[in-house]
């Protein structure tokens, strides 16, 4: 169930990409919220939120199969109750559809651009939320564990 929501998320962020690249040149804008929200096409050669955009592609998707596979290798912990699974398939999910932008396109699409913030995507999305949802199931238990002793 977790690997088909994982790819759920992954689809849907492919998806939206594959529209966004058809409807908008690089660089164009269209408001959508004026002043709040912009669906604004930009190719990310960098990590997350468009930090180190002057990495090479290859060492980008080094880092983020690093991160991924560091994730995956602690699953265990992470899969003890279906909010920590439910956070482990949205942040396989999103770094899946990033990382085949990667190997596609040598770039990340990135389309939501809230103007205080860089512009980020669907799969960004999906991996900070799943962090969020990992840790406070990691800080729950970290609770219940010191209320035991």
């Amino acid at each position: 169930m977790l690997f088909g929501a994982a790819l759920l998320v992954a689809a849907a962020d492919q998806g939206v990409k594959a529209l966004v690249i058809r409807a908008l040149p690089p660089s164009a804008s269209i408001p959508v919220l004026p002043g709040v929200l912009s669906l604004t096409h930009v190719q990310n050669p960098g990590v997350a939120f468009g930090l180190l955009s002057g990495i090479s592609p290859v060492a980008a998707a080094l880092v983020a199969l690093t991160l991924f596979f560091l994730v995956l290798y602690n699953r265990s912990r992470w899969l003890t109750t279906r909010a920590a699974g439910g956070g482990f398939a949205l942040m396989a999910g999103g770094a899946c559809g990033n990382l085949l932008d990667r190997a596609r396109l040598g770039h990340v699409v990135d389309y939501l651009d809230l103007h205080i913030w860089p512009v980020f995507n669907l799969a960004d999305v999906a991996i900070v939320v799943g962090a969020g949802l990992l840790v406070l199931v990691m800080a729950r238990e970290g609770r219940q564990a010191q209320s035991r002793r």
